[in-house]
């Protein structure tokens, strides 16, 4: 009853559907527009900041009231906020998935068993998925880490806040401990990123992402908004209201400017971030600021009310959406205002008739409610959603019963074993020639001068020509893919590859070849593919590379990824600017010919390489 009435009398602060309404934009227009919002991202930290500021509130409310916590009922509220919405969005993907896209039901089982039971970040880091390719990262349920995190938090807190209140008592001690581990936590990020790699380890980690959380409820210890007056002096008011409004600016341009791939970021960055989401949150729970207000309004209260719908369905959307669409990059904005139509609208139904019924559903009545459902008429609302879920629910369960684990289909094994060859064979020219360098030359590393054995389409006079001529290749999986052919034609190219390679981490690997002389004279860099870049970064690339070599820079053809025109109106832009670079147009030549590609449209097959490794080396040697 205490509880009950409790939650009854909690003040409703109606600014915080603002400051969510800010962060799932964020984390949509992120995904959708990479480029632009750059930051967007960061609505995660502000979502934990909110989630761990009010979790503790309520936490603090209970506790002055009856001096214990329920821990039991806590857990119970909580599932019954989070679980209806998820399970009724991996029920209805999973049902889609077996009808509509069926190469994602590959460890279907697995990935809905690390979401249910929230688990799904640490599964993640462990299968050595990452967040930010770009181009290989394909799964629906991507999203889940962040629900994980937080109910890893959940699982937690309710139990440490007891012993908190039993032994240390003194909410400024415990306000110090908190921010202590908060402090750990961005410290440990800091230690575990290593510049350069794939951050994902520290994206997902409970351990390093707790920080965010832990910020906002550490908060609630020295800013209960039940304490909080709203009467209060107009200096008071004044310097509430700028420091309020500084913090809402300060995240606006990390949304727009703190790139995901910044050292920074991870190097106390995101913390820093935290921060201010934390003054966002303190300054809106105050009744005597005007932020609050200022954050209430009715769209923002519809989206706010309807944000975990929203991020639940933002990537099912996405990735069913795109794998249907042929020409995604040629209308972006289009399909992503389909998308996001899409997107809002079945979180408006799944917040209606799943998440808000069930949310407010008393489980202990359910054998009334039962009875109650059969004695309505067939044609009502509940026994329509109820029927739809029942077969959503059947289609789910033969998902998981067929769908099968590390699976890997016929053109990825190809595709992987030619990678995994070319680039093995790739490493050991690279030692050839380093060694040549160093005066030491291996019988190995005497250099072909025969013709190729594939038929690539050459005259001899270009054949000669590419026999003679000193190149290095520079890309991602795409380069690999093809480094045999290339190497073919060309006997002296060095080839530097990775698969999910971006031009924003590849400068400093251009200066090491420049170092080991590896660098040649002319270069063919093959980027793009796994997303677009910036003029600064492009600048930052060609200065690298040096102004007395010739650039061959491979356009490309990712037709399933909105950044294909984007990379490749970049580099006609770029050709202009620079004259040592020459634009080789891969994507005309090759767009019309699906065969020439495996299943992905992207990296050239058997057939395809031949095609890719004859054009290109025509275009360098005429």
């Amino acid at each position: 009853m205490n509880n009950k009435k409790r939650l009854e009398n909690r003040r409703y602060i109606t600014g915080f559907d603002g400051i969510r309404t800010i962060a799932v934009v964020g984390v949509i227009l992120y995904h959708l527009f990479p480029n632009i919002m750059r930051g967007g991202y960061l609505g995660v930290p502000i979502f934990f900041a909110v989630s761990g500021y009010l979790i503790t509130d309520l936490l603090r409310q209970e506790w002055l009231q009856t001096e214990t916590i329920d821990v039991k009922g806590f857990y119970i509220r909580r599932m019954k906020r989070l679980y209806p919405g998820l399970v009724a969005m991996l029920v209805a993907a999973s049902a889609y998935i077996v009808f509509f896209q069926r190469d994602l039901l590959n460890n279907l089982r697995s990935v809905v068993a690390s979401s249910v039971f929230y688990y799904n970040n640490w599964w993640q880091i462990f299968r050595g998925f990452s967040y930010f390719d770009r181009f290989t990262t394909q799964s629906p349920f991507t999203h889940i880490w962040s629900l994980a995190v937080e109910a890893q938090n959940y699982l937690i807190w309710p139990l440490l806040f007891i012993v908190l209140k039993r032994y240390v008592k003194h909410s400024g001690k415990i306000f110090g401990l908190i921010m202590a581990l908060a402090v750990g936590s961005g410290i440990l990020m800091a230690v575990l990123y290593t510049p350069g790699s794939d951050p994902t380890r520290v994206y997902y980690g409970t351990d390093t992402r707790l920080f965010s959380i832990l910020m906002g409820s550490a908060l609630a210890f020295v800013w209960p908004s039940f304490r909080l007056k709203e009467e209060i002096p107009i200096k008071a008011k004044t310097l509430l209201n700028g420091v309020g409004i500084a913090s809402l600016v300060v995240l606006l341009i990390s949304f727009l400017f703190l790139a995901d791939h910044f050292s920074f970021v991870y190097y106390g960055g995101m913390f820093i971030v935290s921060i201010f989401a934390t003054i966002l949150v303190a300054v809106t729970a105050h009744p005597g600021a005007d932020l609050n207000r200022w954050l209430t309004n009715p769209v923002f209260t519809w989206f706010g009310r309807r944000s975990y719908g929203i991020y639940l369905y933002q990537f099912p959307v996405m990735i069913f959406y795109e794998a249907k669409i042929k020409n995604l990059s040629d209308h972006v904005f289009l399909h992503s205002l389909i998308e996001i139509v899409l997107i809002l609208g079945i979180s408006e139904l799944s917040y209606r008739f799943i998440e808000k019924p069930l949310g407010k559903f008393y489980y202990q009545y359910t054998w009334f409610a039962i009875k109650d459902f059969f004695r309505k008429p067939w044609v009502t609302v509940p026994k329509v959603t109820a029927l739809i879920s029942v077969v959503l629910s059947c289609f789910a369960l033969f998902a998981f019963a067929v769908a099968p684990s590390n699976e890997v289909t016929a053109d990825q094994q190809q595709l992987q074993k030619n990678i995994e060859a070319n680039k093995k064979k790739a490493d050991q020219r690279k030692a050839e020639e380093k060694a040549k360098n160093e005066g030491k030359t291996t019988e190995s590393a005497k250099e072909s001068t025969s013709a190729p054995e594939g038929n690539f389409d050459l005259t001899k006079e270009e054949v000669k020509k590419a026999q003679g001529m000193e190149i290095t290749a520079f890309g991602d999986s795409v380069i690999l893919d093809a480094a045999a052919g290339l190497q073919e034609i060309f006997p002296k190219m060095i080839v530097d590859g990775e698969v999910g390679r971006q031009l924003y981490t590849s400068t400093p690997i251009i200066e090491k070849l420049d170092k080991e002389k590896l660098l040649k004279n002319n270069v063919l860099v093959g980027l793009g593919t796994n997303g677009s870049f910036t003029e600064a970064q492009f600048d930052e690339f060609m200065t690298a590379i040096g102004s007395k070599r010739k650039v061959y820079w491979i356009n490309v053809r990712v037709p399933t990824r909105r950044w294909q025109n984007e990379v490749n109106a970049m580099l006609e832009t770029m050709k202009k600017k620079y004259k040592n670079l020459v634009v080789i147009d891969w994507y005309n030549y090759s767009n019309a010919h699906d065969e020439w590609f495996y299943d992905d449209r992207v990296h050239p097959n058997v057939d395809g390489q031949v095609k890719y490794s004859s054009f290109i080396a025509k275009q360098i040697v005429k």
